[in-house]
């Protein structure tokens, strides 16, 4: 079987989480499966990077910052590669030589001033390159063959800088003729994630959370039987469980599910994660590298039949609802058009949209980062239709929060909205707005902030999803 593993920041945190990561690549290789590794940055090295980065573009680059990153890693190096000298020496030099590149981009920058989508891809993308040599000398350490591969010899993508999309024909073609002799020789690739190239080979990234969306695609690439993300919870978990107390791990769930969820808040799968894998139906785990003998959560297309209803609750803090309303907005025809147009060329992602059979109101939710610009186009763009009469206001509330219950076989189910509505009155919670999709796989509710962990605590109750 060839596996995918994607190991996250916190399982490549230290020198032991890393050694702990070679070791269940090499116990999987093992057992006659074979093995591709994909690698985030250390933890908190990719927050590092972007933030010397913009602070070199202010004219403030401080060379110290190279030495910290040097240093930290180094440790690591001594520790997983130290009783082989050549291995330690091959390993340090190519640090040197990737925080050399590091250091000259931020040296320029604080000479011209201007940090790019595409110079802030060169430098945010490092971690994954200055990780990737220790978690393979690791697993050389153990006697496994490996090899780290940059990502960028691999994954071909658009260039759509800081989100870039994968070009997966050309990407299964490069994979395959680097990955696939590693692979075949009994050796453990080390890729980094994160990270992809255009077809001019220049380096791009794709999106925070992106190394999950690096495994998809590599494992995608090489039609590979199942992907395992790495990561340090148990699984997909029916609530957040420092909400839900009593949540407990899912042990197996639908792409569309998973889909879902990651959309709604749930941290533990990037949304798009599941693209790659699910054209190509394959198994995503979910697992946890503190507790590697948790079976954890699998996703696949068909998830967990015999589960009705509502499989999970999650939430979205940090939003603002924004409201459009008028008397006289009913029959005046362009007035949705102008809003979205608007929202998409503020460049605001919409996460809910609801509106009122009678026309008269129109509301949707976006970030609160989002909210005082879109708030202030709206009403530029549509400022003929407020001195006519048509809209009597343009707001955006604030400390508001997205609950949404999940689950495939809520369709066709009678009683689920009731059952969610009822738990809500019950609990004295107020629902300001609600929208459902025709697939009817999710409710989703908009409530203040603070009252979002009381009401996904009252739809967990309501429907007794700490059960197995």
């Amino acid at each position: 079987m060839l596996i995918v593993m994607k190991f996250g920041g916190t399982s490549v945190g230290s020198a032991e989480r890393i050694a702990q990561a070679a070791q269940l690549a090499v116990d999987s290789a093992a057992k006659g499966h074979q093995v591709v590794v994909v690698t985030s940055a250390m933890s908190k090295v990719t927050d590092l990077l972007i933030g010397a980065a913009r602070k070199a573009s202010a004219g403030e680059w401080d060379p110290a910052i190279r030495q910290e990153l040097f240093d930290r890693h180094k440790a690591v190096a001594d520790a997983v590669a130290g009783g082989d000298a050549g291995r330690h020496g091959a390993v340090l030099d190519m640090l040197r030589q990737r925080l050399d590149r590091f250091e000259k981009l931020c040296y320029g920058l604080s000479m011209v001033h201007e940090l790019t989508p595409r110079l802030l891809d060169a430098i945010s993308g490092m971690g994954e390159m200055l990780s990737a040599p220790l978690l393979s000398a690791a697993i050389a350490a153990k006697g496994r063959p490996s090899q780290p591969v940059d990502a960028t010899e691999v994954v071909v993508t658009t260039d759509q800088f800081g989100g870039a999309e994968p070009m997966m024909d050309e990407t299964q073609a490069k994979a395959g003729a680097r990955l696939r002799p590693a692979i075949s020789r009994g050796e453990i690739p080390v890729v980094t994630g994160f990270i992809g190239a255009t077809l001019d080979g220049v380096m791009t990234t794709l999106g925070r959370g992106g190394s999950d969306y690096s495994a998809s695609i590599v494992g995608a690439a090489l039609d590979a039987d199942e992907i395992w993300i790495w990561t340090d919870v148990d699984g997909v978990m029916t609530a957040n469980p420092s909400e839900v107390p009593e949540a407990r791990t899912l042990p197996e769930i639908s792409y569309s599910e998973a889909s879902e969820l990651a959309y709604y808040g749930a941290k533990v799968l990037h949304y798009k994660t599941i693209l790659p894998a699910f054209r190509k139906r394959i198994p995503v785990r979910i697992l946890n590298s503190f507790n590697p003998g948790h079976p954890g959560t699998r996703v696949s297309v068909e998830g967990d039949p015999a589960a009705l209803g509502v499989k999970a609750v999650t939430s979205i803090r940090g939003v603002n609802l924004v409201a459009i309303s008028g008397t006289g907005m009913q029959g005046i025809p362009g007035i949705a058009a102008k809003t979205f147009d608007e929202v998409a060329a503020q460049q605001a992602n919409v996460l809910m949209i609801s509106q009122a059979s009678s026309e008269n109101n129109i509301c949707f939710v976006i970030s609160a980062a989002d909210a005082p610009r879109v708030v202030t186009a709206l009403r530029r763009a549509l400022e003929m239709e407020l001195m006519r009469g048509h809209i009597e206001q343009i707001s955006a509330e604030q400390k508001v929060a997205i609950v949404a219950a999940v689950g495939d076989r809520m369709r066709g189910t009678p009683g689920i909205a009731a059952t969610v509505f009822g738990a809500l009155g019950k609990a004295g919670i107020n629902v300001i707005a609600i929208s459902q999709g025709s697939s009817e796989r999710n409710i989703s509710l908009v409530v203040t902030d603070q009252d979002a962990a009381a009401a996904v605590r009252a739809i967990h109750q309501a429907f007794a999803l700490e059960r197995t």
